[in-house]
């Protein structure tokens, strides 16, 4: 019986301190820092003007037409895209101020001045790129 408890006593000790034990540190490296990749978004974009003149946006500020602003679903108010119309290589900067769209597969609204700078007026649905710009802050 004492053979078998100095065994257990042992073993417990073994495990004990071997648990204590830890693995060698790896060493850190540094890492260069690499400027973030621009996030792109590609899909459907439609465009809205009049009716919605003048009406709050979701960001509290007043829909003006004839300003370079879009409604996207979750991109943070604030946030400056540049938007390229696939169909006619067009481009414009605007300034997400809104939620939205609420039709189904489009992923941005644009004030009608941002869809004429796109010749996406006449189409009202054309296929682009959204590319998220560095913040000016």
């Amino acid at each position: 019986m004492a053979r078998w408890c100095w065994c257990l006593l042992w073993v417990v000790v073994t495990l004990g301190v071997e648990g204590c034990v830890s693995a060698p540190a790896t060493p850190v490296t540094q890492v260069p820092p690499t400027r973030p990749r621009a996030a792109t978004q590609t899909g459907r974009a439609s465009w809205y003007g009049e009716p919605h003149h003048g009406q709050l946006t979701a960001s509290g500020e007043r829909f003006d037409m004839h300003a370079l602003t879009a409604a996207h679903p979750t991109l943070p108010f604030g946030t400056r895209l540049r938007v390229v119309n696939l169909d006619n290589d067009r481009e414009v900067e605007v300034r997400i101020n809104d939620r939205g769209p609420v039709a189904p597969g489009r992923i941005i609204d644009l004030s009608y001045a941002a869809a004429r700078a796109l010749g996406a007026v006449g189409a009202g649905i054309v296929p682009v790129k959204l590319t998220v710009l560095p913040s000016s802050r």
